[in-house]
């Protein structure tokens, strides 16, 4: 079996969100779609293992940032390698709350909803919410597929995605050139120009993380 064709299916990025409490929560993801249209209703997967899927549990309700081509790399891992358990996500992100619900700035169109199903599948929860608002932030950006994200920024799929065997792959190792990974989201830095040689701010494009949390690879 090639599970490599489940990349042909058509995925999006967004960043999820809820409150806990007081607290905004959020994590990726990259399956979602309209259902219905009268009501308008959306569906996300989320995985059982992710803080924010018991947050939406309790709050009722949930809010998805749609990212663009131009939003930051780093708001995928920020939000994707890291749990809203241990971490404030939020804390160097420009967000606003609307509707109650805690919506990213650099995205190009958020949804608010409200649970009114779901089911369990696996691994994986299946929410649909009945649309509360929608708006529109960037109009002239496109969105970001799965597929840019992948094959342009060069990110790589957390263990908890819902398409997280899709992108299994194994990788062509570049020979006599030094393969350094980021030891958060995993990211593999392949670059021309040596990594000892990058400056010291020089950070992870995926979460964000400095060059010492790298290690070499071969």
């Amino acid at each position: 079996m090639n599970t490599f064709a489940l990349t042909k299916l058509s995925y999006g990025m967004y960043i999820l969100s809820t409150m806990d409490g007081d607290k905004p929560v959020g994590c990726t993801i990259n399956t979602s779609t309209q259902i219905t249209a009268t009501p308008t209703t959306i569906m996300i997967s989320v995985n059982k293992n992710n803080y924010t899927n018991g947050c939406i549990k309790k709050n009722g309700k949930f809010a998805l940032s749609i990212l663009s081509e131009k939003s930051d790399s780093t708001l995928i891992g920020g939000f994707g390698f890291r749990s809203s358990r241990d971490n404030n996500k939020f804390e160097n992100v420009d967000y606003e709350i609307k509707y109650e619900m805690p919506i990213i700035k650099a995205a190009n169109a958020y949804l608010i909803c409200k649970v009114v199903d779901s089911l369990e599948v696996h691994t994986h929860t299946i929410f649909i919410g009945e649309l509360l608002e929608a708006e529109i932030l960037d109009n002239e950006a496109n969105s970001m597929t799965y597929s840019y994200y992948h094959n342009v920024i060069k990110g790589n799929t957390p263990a908890n995605a819902s398409t997280a065997n899709a992108y299994k792959k194994e990788d062509k190792k570049e020979e006599a050139k030094a393969v350094y990974r980021c030891k958060t989201c995993g990211f593999e830095y392949k670059g021309d120009i040596p990594f000892e040689d990058l400056p010291k701010d020089w950070v992870c494009p995926i979460c964000g993380e400095p060059k010492s949390n790298f290690e070499k690879i071969s």
